[in-house]
Protein backbone atom coordinates (compact mmCIF):
# COMPACT_ATOMS: atom_id res chain seq x y z
CA UNK A 1 0.00 0.00 0.00
CA UNK A 2 1.30 3.57 -0.79
CA UNK A 3 2.42 5.79 2.18
CA UNK A 4 -0.10 8.60 1.82
CA UNK A 5 1.27 10.43 4.92
CA UNK A 6 -0.28 14.01 5.39
CA UNK A 7 1.92 16.78 4.82
CA UNK A 8 1.93 19.08 7.54
CA UNK A 9 -0.66 21.65 6.98
CA UNK A 10 -1.90 25.04 8.83
CA UNK A 11 -5.24 26.16 9.23
CA UNK A 12 -6.53 27.62 6.57
CA UNK A 13 -8.67 30.79 7.13
CA UNK A 14 -11.09 32.57 4.42
CA UNK A 15 -13.34 35.26 4.83
CA UNK A 16 -16.32 33.11 4.01
CA UNK A 17 -15.96 30.73 6.94
CA UNK A 18 -15.59 31.12 9.99
CA UNK A 19 -12.82 32.01 12.01
CA UNK A 20 -11.47 29.79 14.73
CA UNK A 21 -13.41 27.08 16.42
CA UNK A 22 -15.64 25.67 14.22
CA UNK A 23 -16.91 22.63 16.49
CA UNK A 24 -16.10 22.70 20.92
CA UNK A 25 -17.84 19.71 22.57
CA UNK A 26 -17.37 19.72 25.95
CA UNK A 27 -18.28 16.85 28.58
CA UNK A 28 -20.24 14.62 25.99
CA UNK A 29 -21.78 11.55 27.70
CA UNK A 30 -24.39 9.07 25.32
CA UNK A 31 -25.42 6.08 26.41
CA UNK A 32 -27.45 3.03 25.52
CA UNK A 33 -30.04 1.84 28.34
CA UNK A 34 -26.81 0.28 30.97
CA UNK A 35 -23.94 0.67 28.38
CA UNK A 36 -22.50 3.95 28.60
CA UNK A 37 -20.42 4.86 24.97
CA UNK A 38 -19.35 8.07 25.25
CA UNK A 39 -17.66 8.99 28.67
CA UNK A 40 -16.91 12.73 29.16
CA UNK A 41 -15.65 13.54 25.62
CA UNK A 42 -14.36 17.03 24.97
CA UNK A 43 -13.10 18.00 21.51
CA UNK A 44 -11.83 21.24 19.47
CA UNK A 45 -12.27 21.43 15.58
CA UNK A 46 -10.60 24.69 14.13
CA UNK A 47 -10.80 26.14 11.38
CA UNK A 48 -9.40 24.78 7.84
CA UNK A 49 -8.30 21.28 9.67
CA UNK A 50 -8.77 17.35 9.43
CA UNK A 51 -9.06 16.04 12.62
CA UNK A 52 -9.44 12.13 12.60
CA UNK A 53 -10.97 10.61 15.22
CA UNK A 54 -9.00 7.25 15.27
CA UNK A 55 -11.01 4.06 17.55
CA UNK A 56 -11.75 0.39 17.40
CA UNK A 57 -15.10 -0.80 16.00
CA UNK A 58 -17.41 -0.36 19.18
CA UNK A 59 -15.02 3.13 20.70
CA UNK A 60 -18.18 5.57 20.03
CA UNK A 61 -16.89 7.80 17.07
CA UNK A 62 -19.85 7.05 15.09
CA UNK A 63 -22.34 8.21 18.33
CA UNK A 64 -20.14 11.26 18.60
CA UNK A 65 -20.59 12.78 15.21
CA UNK A 66 -24.19 11.50 15.47
CA UNK A 67 -24.25 14.11 18.31
CA UNK A 68 -22.86 16.71 16.54
CA UNK A 69 -25.65 16.82 14.16
CA UNK A 70 -28.45 15.72 16.60
CA UNK A 71 -28.93 12.64 15.02
CA UNK A 72 -28.65 11.05 18.44
CA UNK A 73 -29.16 13.28 21.50
CA UNK A 74 -26.68 13.60 24.40
CA UNK A 75 -27.08 12.66 27.98
CA UNK A 76 -25.04 15.25 29.20
CA UNK A 77 -22.30 17.63 27.59
CA UNK A 78 -22.45 20.90 25.22
CA UNK A 79 -21.73 20.66 21.50
CA UNK A 80 -21.17 24.21 20.04
CA UNK A 81 -20.91 24.08 16.52
CA UNK A 82 -20.38 27.41 14.62
CA UNK A 83 -20.95 28.90 17.36
CA UNK A 84 -24.43 27.94 18.26
CA UNK A 85 -25.36 25.19 20.77
CA UNK A 86 -27.02 22.29 19.10
CA UNK A 87 -29.08 21.20 21.51
CA UNK A 88 -30.86 24.03 22.37
CA UNK A 89 -31.94 24.38 18.72
CA UNK A 90 -35.32 24.70 17.30
CA UNK A 91 -36.14 22.36 14.27
CA UNK A 92 -35.95 25.61 12.10
CA UNK A 93 -32.27 26.52 13.83
CA UNK A 94 -31.19 22.88 13.30
CA UNK A 95 -32.11 22.58 9.55
CA UNK A 96 -30.77 25.45 9.03
CA UNK A 97 -27.05 24.39 10.68
CA UNK A 98 -27.31 21.39 9.50
CA UNK A 99 -26.83 23.18 6.03
CA UNK A 100 -24.05 24.02 6.89
CA UNK A 101 -22.26 20.56 7.17
CA UNK A 102 -21.49 18.08 5.19
CA UNK A 103 -22.38 14.31 6.29
CA UNK A 104 -20.73 11.47 4.09
CA UNK A 105 -22.28 8.28 5.50
CA UNK A 106 -20.74 5.05 5.83
CA UNK A 107 -22.77 3.76 2.57
CA UNK A 108 -22.40 6.47 0.73
CA UNK A 109 -26.54 6.73 1.24
CA UNK A 110 -27.25 7.52 -2.40
CA UNK A 111 -31.23 7.62 -4.20
CA UNK A 112 -31.18 4.25 -5.56
CA UNK A 113 -33.64 5.36 -7.73
CA UNK A 114 -32.43 8.52 -8.87
CA UNK A 115 -29.45 9.22 -11.38
CA UNK A 116 -26.16 10.59 -10.56
CA UNK A 117 -27.42 14.02 -11.75
CA UNK A 118 -30.89 13.57 -9.69
CA UNK A 119 -29.06 12.71 -6.84
CA UNK A 120 -26.85 15.78 -7.20
CA UNK A 121 -29.69 18.03 -7.67
CA UNK A 122 -31.89 17.01 -5.10
CA UNK A 123 -29.99 19.04 -2.66
CA UNK A 124 -29.09 21.76 -4.24
CA UNK A 125 -32.97 22.30 -5.05
CA UNK A 126 -33.61 21.76 -1.31
CA UNK A 127 -31.55 23.86 0.24
CA UNK A 128 -30.05 26.76 -2.52
CA UNK A 129 -33.95 26.99 -4.00
CA UNK A 130 -33.25 30.47 -5.40
CA UNK A 131 -31.06 28.55 -7.67
CA UNK A 132 -31.80 28.63 -11.65
CA UNK A 133 -31.84 25.48 -13.92
CA UNK A 134 -28.28 26.41 -14.93
CA UNK A 135 -26.49 27.04 -11.89
CA UNK A 136 -27.52 23.83 -10.61
CA UNK A 137 -26.67 22.16 -13.36
CA UNK A 138 -23.13 23.76 -13.48
CA UNK A 139 -23.15 22.97 -9.70
CA UNK A 140 -23.40 19.73 -10.39
CA UNK A 141 -20.96 19.11 -13.19
CA UNK A 142 -18.60 21.09 -11.23
CA UNK A 143 -18.83 18.65 -8.22
CA UNK A 144 -18.20 15.66 -10.12
CA UNK A 145 -15.89 17.05 -11.86
CA UNK A 146 -13.88 17.54 -8.43
CA UNK A 147 -14.40 13.79 -7.57
CA UNK A 148 -13.32 12.86 -11.01
CA UNK A 149 -16.43 10.90 -12.06
CA UNK A 150 -17.83 13.69 -14.74
CA UNK A 151 -18.60 10.98 -17.02
CA UNK A 152 -21.06 9.23 -14.44
CA UNK A 153 -23.96 11.85 -14.58
CA UNK A 154 -26.58 9.79 -16.25
CA UNK A 155 -25.61 6.38 -14.18
CA UNK A 156 -27.74 4.84 -11.87
CA UNK A 157 -25.76 3.94 -8.34
CA UNK A 158 -26.07 0.34 -8.85
CA UNK A 159 -24.14 0.39 -12.29
CA UNK A 160 -21.30 1.98 -9.71
CA UNK A 161 -18.38 0.38 -8.28
CA UNK A 162 -18.00 0.92 -4.21
CA UNK A 163 -15.11 3.46 -4.76
CA UNK A 164 -17.45 5.50 -7.03
CA UNK A 165 -20.28 5.29 -5.01
CA UNK A 166 -18.14 7.26 -2.13
CA UNK A 167 -16.81 9.54 -4.64
CA UNK A 168 -20.30 10.14 -5.93
CA UNK A 169 -21.91 10.59 -1.87
CA UNK A 170 -18.76 12.95 -1.51
CA UNK A 171 -19.86 14.74 -4.84
CA UNK A 172 -23.58 15.00 -3.12
CA UNK A 173 -22.29 16.90 0.20
CA UNK A 174 -19.66 19.43 -1.34
CA UNK A 175 -22.22 20.58 -4.07
CA UNK A 176 -23.80 22.58 -1.29
CA UNK A 177 -20.85 24.40 -0.25
CA UNK A 178 -20.46 23.18 3.65
CA UNK A 179 -18.76 24.71 5.85
CA UNK A 180 -17.55 21.91 7.87
CA UNK A 181 -17.31 17.98 7.01
CA UNK A 182 -18.13 14.96 8.90
CA UNK A 183 -16.83 11.73 7.30
CA UNK A 184 -17.86 8.17 8.89
CA UNK A 185 -15.41 5.43 7.96
CA UNK A 186 -14.82 6.82 4.36
CA UNK A 187 -12.75 3.91 3.18
CA UNK A 188 -14.52 0.93 5.27
CA UNK A 189 -15.32 -1.68 2.45
CA UNK A 190 -13.03 -0.33 -0.15
CA UNK A 191 -9.74 -1.98 -1.57
CA UNK A 192 -6.63 -0.70 -0.91
CA UNK A 193 -5.62 1.30 -4.05
CA UNK A 194 -9.58 2.68 -3.75
CA UNK A 195 -9.01 3.73 -0.38
CA UNK A 196 -5.92 5.90 -1.00
CA UNK A 197 -7.55 7.45 -3.60
CA UNK A 198 -10.52 8.60 -0.97
CA UNK A 199 -8.11 9.76 1.34
CA UNK A 200 -6.56 11.86 -1.47
CA UNK A 201 -9.27 13.18 -2.31
CA UNK A 202 -10.65 14.13 1.43
CA UNK A 203 -7.30 15.83 1.28
CA UNK A 204 -8.58 17.43 -1.88
CA UNK A 205 -11.77 18.70 -0.47
CA UNK A 206 -10.29 20.58 2.38
CA UNK A 207 -7.75 22.29 -0.21
CA UNK A 208 -10.63 23.36 -2.73
CA UNK A 209 -13.64 23.96 -0.75
CA UNK A 210 -11.60 25.26 2.52
CA UNK A 211 -13.44 22.98 4.67
CA UNK A 212 -12.89 21.96 8.60
CA UNK A 213 -13.50 17.97 9.08
CA UNK A 214 -14.04 15.44 11.12
CA UNK A 215 -12.64 12.12 10.03
CA UNK A 216 -13.96 8.86 11.85
CA UNK A 217 -12.16 5.85 10.99
CA UNK A 218 -10.20 2.50 12.59
CA UNK A 219 -7.95 2.85 9.40
CA UNK A 220 -4.37 4.01 10.17
CA UNK A 221 -3.56 4.87 6.45
CA UNK A 222 -6.68 7.17 6.43
CA UNK A 223 -5.69 8.83 9.41
CA UNK A 224 -1.91 8.81 7.99
CA UNK A 225 -3.13 10.47 4.82
CA UNK A 226 -5.46 13.10 6.02
CA UNK A 227 -4.65 13.63 9.37
CA UNK A 228 -3.65 17.31 10.50
CA UNK A 229 -3.99 16.34 14.12
CA UNK A 230 -5.54 13.03 16.04
CA UNK A 231 -7.88 12.40 19.27
CA UNK A 232 -8.05 8.40 20.15
CA UNK A 233 -10.76 7.26 21.62
CA UNK A 234 -10.62 4.17 23.63
CA UNK A 235 -13.75 2.62 25.37
CA UNK A 236 -15.44 5.91 25.04
CA UNK A 237 -12.81 8.32 26.46
CA UNK A 238 -10.49 10.34 25.06
CA UNK A 239 -7.30 8.36 25.49
CA UNK A 240 -4.85 10.27 23.32
CA UNK A 241 -4.49 13.37 21.31
CA UNK A 242 -1.84 14.81 19.28
CA UNK A 243 -0.14 15.06 15.87
CA UNK A 244 0.61 11.40 13.53
CA UNK A 245 4.32 11.84 14.76
CA UNK A 246 3.50 11.51 18.77
CA UNK A 247 0.97 8.21 17.94
CA UNK A 248 3.87 6.90 15.86
CA UNK A 249 6.65 7.19 18.29
CA UNK A 250 4.37 6.43 21.20
CA UNK A 251 5.90 3.09 23.63
CA UNK A 252 1.73 3.00 24.56
CA UNK A 253 0.81 -0.91 23.91
CA UNK A 254 -2.49 0.14 22.79
CA UNK A 255 -1.27 2.90 20.68
CA UNK A 256 1.39 0.67 18.97
CA UNK A 257 -1.25 -1.81 18.36
CA UNK A 258 -2.80 0.55 15.88
CA UNK A 259 0.20 1.31 14.01
CA UNK A 260 2.70 -1.60 14.04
Amino acid sequence: MKNLQKQPNSPVSNESKVAGKMIEMTGLRKGFGTQEVLKDVSLKLFSGENLVILGKSGSGKSVLIQCIVRLLIPDEGTIEVLGRDVNSLNKQELDELRKKIGFLFQGGALYDSMTVKENLEFPLRRINKQLTEKEIIEKVNEALENVGLAEALNKMPSQLSGGMRKRISLARTIVVDPLIMLYDEPTTGLDPVTSDEISALINEVQKKYKTASIIITHDIECAKATADRILMLQDGEVYKEGKIADFQHSNDPIIKSFFK
